[in-house]
């Protein structure tokens, strides 16, 4: 699986304005409505359901929100670098300015961890992550990662 393959390049954002965890989940669920036609709302409450289950803040200033949706027939991934780092109840407290999200059907099973081993992997490398933050571009965020799964070895 390429990373390619579960995000689109219009679906990578700079974000500006997020300023809460429930604040970026409703621009998550305003950008998977507007690039892969999901309802807002219904993204918006399976983040949140998801969340009540565990902080999806990774650490090193990294969250993997993640959530499966009935309506959903493939999974679909959204990059965001915020501007401003925000509290996401990460496991080290440490705030977060990259997040990488997943929308997955909820029959995805396999496919979905596969995507969510594949991103965290992604996000786990220390030079991909200083790249995304010395970029806003969209453009080149995107050609970040792709390019960086890409060329990593798969064990």
């Amino acid at each position: 699986m390429q990373l390619s393959a579960i995000l689109r390049p219009e679906a990578v954002k700079t974000i500006s304005a997020s300023t809460s965890k429930k604040r970026l989940f409703h621009d998550i669920a305003d950008l998977a409505q507007q690039f892969y036609g999901f309802d807002a709302t219904d993204v918006v409450d399976a983040l949140v359901d998801r969340e009540s289950l565990g902080p999806t803040g990774v650490g090193q200033g990294i969250a993997l929100p993640h959530a499966r949706l009935e309506k959903a027939d493939k999974v679909c991934g959204l990059f965001l670098r915020l501007d401003k780092p925000i509290d996401f109840d990460s496991v080290d407290r440490q705030p977060v300015d990259l997040v990488f999200a997943l929308l997955a059907p909820d029959a995805a099973g396999v496919e979905h961890l596969k995507a969510l081993a594949l991103v965290s992997r992604t996000m786990r490398d220390k030079d991909i992550c200083a790249k995304l933050r010395a970029n806003s571009d969209p453009a080149t965020l995107y050609t970040i990662l792709t390019e960086a799964h890409s060329t990593q070895k798969v064990a």
